[in-house]
Formats: C-alpha cells, structure tokens, sequence
C-alpha cells in the first residue's frame, strides 16, 4: 500500500511538470504567431507602398511618353510642311534655272558626251603610261549629273590637247614595266605617240587595267627588234624604226604569226618525213657537188699532161689503160674501142651516184605534201562534223596542216630538181671529156697502125 501510494503521488507529480511545461509552449507559440501577423502586416505596407509608388512612376512615364508623342507628331507635321515648301521652292528654282540655261543645257549635254569620248580614249591610250591617273576627273565629268564647272572644262580641254601633242612626239621616259614573269621593273621606254613602244629592243603593250606597260611575251623578228634599239639609242636626227599605226593591233597579230619551227610542228609526221628526206637529198647533193668538184678539176690537170696519166681522176684511169699495154700494140682496132669504152664505164657510176635517189626525192616531195594535204582535209572535215558548223577557227588547224605540208612539199623538191641538173651537168661533162680524150685515143692508134 505504501509503494502503491508513492508511485501514485509520483505519477501526479509528474503529470504536474507536464501540465506546466505546455502551458510554457503555448504561450510561446501565441506570442510567436502575434509576431509573425505583425510582421506579415509590416512587409504588406511595405509591398504596397512599393506597388503605388511604381504605378506613380508608370503614370508618370506614360505622360512623359504621351508629350514627347505630342511634340513629334507637331514637329513631323512641320518638317512635312518644310519638305513640301522645299520641293515647291526646287521646282520653281529648277524651272528658273532651265529657263536662265537655254541653250546651255544642251552645251554641256554634249560636253559630257565629249568627256565621255575622251575618257574612253585616254584610258586605252599609251600616253597614259607615262601619265597615269588623268582620265579620273574626265571619267567623273561624264558621269556628273549636274553641270560642270570651269575648272573640269579646263581639264578636258588640257587632256584633250596634251593627248595631241603627245600623239606627234617622241619620247624616253622612265617608268615600271611588266615583265613576262609578272614583275614589275624599272626601265627606259622609248614612246613614239600614241603608236608603239620598247625598252632595250623589246616591244611593249599598255595595260588599261593595272595603267602600266608590259613586255610582249612574244617579241617579233630580229631585224625589228635591233630597229627598236637603234631607235632608244638615237640622241637626235632621223633614225629608221618601227610603228604600228592601229595602236599595237598589227603588232600583236604579227607576233602571232607562228615561226618557222612551230610551221613545221603543225605539219605533224608527214612534215618530219618530208624535212627527212629533204635533208638526206641536201647531204648527198653536198658530198656529190664536193666530189665532182674535186674529180673535175683533177680531169682539168690532167688534160695538161695526157702523155703521163695518174691514178687519181678518172681521165688518168682511162688513158693508163690503154697506153699501159704496149705488149698488144698491134691488137684489133675494135678489141681496143671495147677495151676503153669498158674503162670509160668504170668511171661514170661514181660519177652519176646518188643522182637516182635526187630524182625519186624531186618526185616523193609533192606526192608526200599531197598525202599531208589529205590528211589536213580529213582533220577539217572531222571538225565540222564534231562541232556541227563552220567556224573558220575550227577549221584552221587542218587546213593549215594541209597547207603547210603541201609547202613542205614544194620546198624539198624544187631545190632539189636544180640541184640534180646541176650535178647532172658536171657529171656529163666530165664523161664527155672521158669520151672525147678515149675517142681521140682510139683515132691515133688507127693513124698509126694504117701507117
């Protein structure tokens, strides 16, 4: 009973620790809950100060916005009313100034199709080169839409009168040059007008796009090139030169003629087997004019001597043969002629050689130009068929290869056909005197045996 008693007045003990402890926590809590309302309102007030004092700002934008607005729209409407004041005023002032012009207008209407003319030649003129940038202002006076003024009339009118001095002079002069290579260098030009060009012999042409002179890639013949030099080498006087009178066109299509190497290129192999047997005709034509020289005046000598033949031309050969057999002195008159007429035949083949192959190269030579004139029309004909027209240009290859051949030709045999007779007639010669000197042999020893 005592325990249960203690335990009893422990628990009530402690169930009134209990009690007051949540008392304690409720009034915190309802002391924290008033804080946090009080809070709450004060960060609402704050909020909707904030919100008013942004929506005054926002109304005051917004009134700002609408009078800035106001004051645009008033002052578009006046710069509407300016520009049509303007344009009014314009009108009137150009009508004044058209009126004022007369005839004017249409002065400097031509001026600027003047300028225009002449711009177009300044900038393709080879007096540009040496005086570069002039045709910028005459270019803008013909573009100009409004008058021009003194001083553009001034410069058209120099332009135009240094373009026909400079036209009538002859000039040196430095400046850069292209070289075929594309770089530009330092040289001595040598201008006559408006014409032509050169610089140490080598013609120039004027590049209106980079406004600077250039060496030709191709240069023309010698001949023409030491003329250009003889003239850069003058100090004063006549000296004999070149000029082209179309301002560089001749020039340009006589450099672009093909060279003799390039003519023979375009005559393919049947040009290289016509040259073949052209030079083998020339070689042995050489040799053969050498000997006959050689044998005809060995024959000459030996004419001065009949009584005391040699071994070294064809005339000593012959009389040895007949006088070196005194054992058959009283032999048959006829067994005789046979026997020198034999020694006369022995000499005439080295005598007459090659002149067989000279004949059949006369007679090739045409006969291999035909074959490259056919060859060249096959080319012709195989080009108009491919490309469907006749374009001259397409044809040109073919025909030139037929032309070329045909002229390769004629090259080889018609020196040749000289060359022949000519051997020809050296040959005769001399186996006429073999015949002559034999026959007079063959005459004395019937002399002498009828005695």
């Amino acid at each position: 009973m005592i325990v249960r008693k203690f335990l009893v007045g422990a628990a009530l003990i402690a169930g009134s620790v209990t009690v007051a402890n949540a008392a304690a926590n409720l009034d915190e809590l309802l002391e924290q809950t008033k804080n946090a309302r009080a809070k709450e309102a004060q960060l609402n007030a704050q909020r909707e100060q904030q919100f008013l004092a942004d929506r005054n700002r926002q109304a005051d934008l917004l009134a700002q916005a609408q009078r800035e607005k106001a004051a645009e729209e008033a002052r578009s409407k006046q710069l509407s009313a300016q520009f049509d004041a303007n344009e009014k005023k314009l009108t009137e002032l150009q009508q004044l100034l058209d009126a004022k012009g007369g005839n004017l207008g249409e002065l400097f209407g031509v001026t600027r199709q003047v300028a225009n003319d002449v711009s177009s030649v300044l900038f393709n003129s080879m007096i540009s080169a040496q005086y570069p940038n002039r045709d910028d202002v005459i270019t803008k006076m013909s573009k100009a839409k409004s008058l021009p003024s003194i001083d553009q009339l001034e410069a058209l009118w120099f332009e135009m009168q240094r373009e026909a001095t400079e036209t009538g002079r002859v000039v040196k002069f430095k400046t850069k040059v292209v070289t075929p290579k594309g770089e530009p260098e330092d040289a001595e030009v040598v201008r006559i007008g408006n014409f032509i060009a050169s610089t140490n012999g080598d013609f120039l042409t004027y590049l209106p796009g980079v406004k600077s002179l250039a060496i030709l890639s191709r240069q023309p013949e010698h001949h023409l090139r030491s003329l250009a030099e003889d003239a850069q080498d003058a100090k004063s006087g006549y000296v004999k030169t070149v000029l082209d009178p179309t301002r560089g066109v001749l020039l340009g299509l006589y450099v672009a003629r093909p060279n003799l190497i390039e003519r023979i290129q375009r005559g393919e192999a049947v040009g290289y087997i016509i040259i073949l047997v052209g030079l083998i005709g020339a070689v042995l034509s050489l040799y053969q004019f050498l000997f006959l020289l050689r044998t005809r005046a060995a024959v000459k000598a030996q004419l001065q001597h009949v009584d005391s033949p040699t071994q070294d031309n064809p005339l000593g050969r012959v009389l040895a043969s007949f006088k070196g057999d005194a054992a058959k002195a009283e032999e048959n008159a006829e067994v005789v002629e046979l026997r020198i007429s034999e020694a006369v035949l022995k000499e005439v083949p080295p005598l007459e050689r090659f002149q067989a192959f000279l004949r059949l190269a006369v007679a090739a030579g045409p006969l291999l130009g035909l074959i490259g004139t056919v060859v060249g029309m096959i080319i012709t004909f195989q080009s108009i068929t491919e490309s469907g027209s006749s374009d001259p240009k397409l044809m040109a290859a073919g025909i030139g290869q037929a032309m070329i051949a045909t002229v390769l030709g004629l090259t080889i045999a018609v020196p040749l056909l000289f060359v022949n007779a000519a051997l020809t007639a050296m040959s005769r010669q001399i186996v006429q005197i073999l015949d002559e000197q034999s026959t007079g042999l063959l005459a004395e020893r019937l002399e002498k045996q009828r005695r």
